[in-house]
């Protein structure tokens, strides 16, 4: 009888620390608060790609800005056509 009582109280023991390590954090959190983390982790995604978009806009700009001040020898120097074909 004596061995059966630690082999039981070692059972104990091991389902104790796996119902404890088997709790996830939404668990232990209110559900209220947990609804508030997601609400924040969705501001901050939208808030990122706004700023992404603004980012790629401005670059668009800034490129069509500077097509716009192009002279006339950086545009013929950029220009894949052959212009000795021309002659």
């Amino acid at each position: 009888m004596k061995k059966k009582q630690p082999r039981n109280q070692n059972q104990s023991k091991k389902q104790e620390k796996e119902s404890s390590s088997s709790l996830k954090l939404g668990d232990m959190l209110n559900q209220d608060i947990m609804s508030q983390l997601r609400q924040k982790q969705k501001e901050l995604n939208d808030a990122e790609q706004e700023k992404r978009a603004a980012e790629e806009e401005k670059k668009r700009q800034e490129r069509k800005q500077r097509e716009k001040n192009k002279s006339f020898e950086e545009l013929l120097g950029e220009s894949d056509l052959n212009w000795k074909n021309y002659k």
